[in-house]
């Protein structure tokens, strides 16, 4: 056992202990105990407390993992929970496939993937990885023999463990469906747009044309120029680079400055700079995969830049039909209480169900803002983003999230009694003791679970 880092927040201290259960060479939940309860845990790239468990352990899944099985015929590949995102990659680019969902990191493992029911820039095309999933093993505390979980077997566990933030047991090995793609070169396509309204005007266009399709948001800008950013979609080139090898890092950030360099000024230059960096109008250029999936991993330890205490990444979707007004409205908050965003992203998410019980993406638009922890001032504009939120009829996203209050969790995901039902007993994590562990199940739950 050893003490392992905080999540990639960092807002707050800890001292978490690591343990290794190996489900997959037959180790049963009996190797390891703790009174305050297990949580299995990836790379550690969620941003809040829903991978901590700083009472209790952390099952580290990464130890041992491997992909089993991989067919460059049907695109199924068959893995360990641990194996993270570009070790699949790399076998199966070559053959043609490509992950049919990947989050803005690829340093993610699989596990993790599933767990948070992960979602993309093609979020209009595919959904959600739950979509992809076909299959996976789930070992619990409470059965001597694991679950096999598909969409027709042991279908509850199925649901509730996709998005389920690691709670309803050890996923074991996991069957994925890959896409089929022409190369991983990107054939991205920028639009410079002059305003908020203007990005609404063309972003149900642009996921119509285009496999993938988000947008930088300037959240500096006043004025006619209130939110002004680009619109970036993308599509697989017809021929391109199919190693499946995403390049090193061009630099990493080596240790933590005394104060986040993020923010006044210097904020605002980069923001002008970057938004005078693509030329007016639309342009069209071929860029590497791994540039365009995942432009902060070119930057190690990226997170370092927000200061000592850390940072606060908000994660919102609300309802189309009042996505113009709710986003205008939770990015004027912020500027209201003078904290700007470094990286402000907007998406469209489309009509795809999601297999997940607790899935956070829904028809609407996401808006993801990022802020340096500056104590009880940036707490009270998270409060305030919170409600805004709920007040439109959308929901914050947990695996973003340390500190939302169990009221806007449980307006968020309704749904959330069900997840508690079938959560393993011996699973638990600072996510979810501080917001459902508050919360008061209604009886007919409480008597399923008993």
């Amino acid at each position: 056992m050893s003490n392992s880092d905080a999540s990639w927040g960092r807002t707050a201290p800890t001292n978490v202990t690591r343990a290794t259960l190996r489900t997959e060479a037959g180790d049963g939940f009996a190797a390891v105990r703790s009174p305050n309860g297990l949580l299995p845990r990836g790379n550690g790239r969620s941003y809040g407390d829903s991978g901590l468990n700083d009472a209790g352990l952390l099952i580290d899944r990464r130890a041992g993992a491997a992909i089993h099985r991989f067919d460059p015929l049907t695109g199924l590949v068959e893995v360990d929970a641990g194996v993270l995102l570009p070790e699949i990659v790399r076998i199966a680019a070559p053959q043609g496939w490509f992950l049919p969902v990947t989050p803005g990191t690829q340093f993610v493992t699989m596990g993790g993937a599933l767990a948070n029911d992960v979602h993309g820039k093609n979020h209009h095309r595919r959904g959600t990885l739950g979509r992809a999933i076909e299959s996976f093993t789930l070992h619990r505390s409470d059965r001597a023999e694991p679950l096999r979980c598909s969409r027709t077997t042991n279908a509850d566990f199925f649901a509730a463990t996709i998005g389920g933030l690691g709670l309803t047991g050890l996923v074991g090995r996991i069957t994925l469906r890959l896409m089929p793609v022409s190369s991983l070169t990107i054939r991205e396509t920028t639009l410079r747009f002059d305003r908020l309204a203007d990005y609404f005007d063309a972003a149900e266009e642009a996921d119509s044309r285009h496999e993938y399709a988000v947008a930088w948001i300037d959240s500096l800008a006043s004025g006619d120029a209130f939110g002004r950013g680009h619109l970036i979609a993308g599509d697989h080139a017809p021929d391109g680079d199919r190693s499946g090898i995403a390049r090193p890092a061009l630099a990493s950030v080596p240790f933590t400055p005394p104060i986040s360099p993020l923010k006044g000024l210097a904020l605002r230059a980069f923001n002008e700079m970057y938004f005078r960096k693509a030329r007016a109008g639309t342009t069209r250029r071929d860029v590497p995969f791994d540039g365009f999936f995942y432009p902060l991993d070119r930057i190690g330890a990226w997170n370092r830049l927000y200061g000592p205490s850390g940072l606060h990444q908000h994660q919102s979707v609300v309802p189309a039909e009042v996505a113009p007004q709710a986003v205008r409205a939770l990015m004027e908050c912020a500027r209201s209480h003078k904290q700007g965003s470094f990286l402000t992203v907007l998406k469209r998410f489309g009509a795809l169900e999601s297999p997940g019980l607790l899935s956070f993406p829904r028809p609407g638009y996401t808006l993801t803002l990022d802020f340096p922890h500056r104590g009880e001032r940036t707490l009270r504009l998270l409060a305030e983003l919170d409600r805004i939120t709920v007040a439109a009829g959308g929901a914050v996203n947990p695996y973003k999230d340390a500190r939302m209050s169990p009221e806007t969790f449980a307006a968020s995901f309704p749904n959330w009694e069900r997840l508690e039902r079938l959560r393993d007993p011996a699973l638990m994590s600072d996510f979810w003791r501080r917001t459902a562990g508050q919360l008061r199940p209604s009886k007919s739950v409480t008597s399923a679970a008993a």
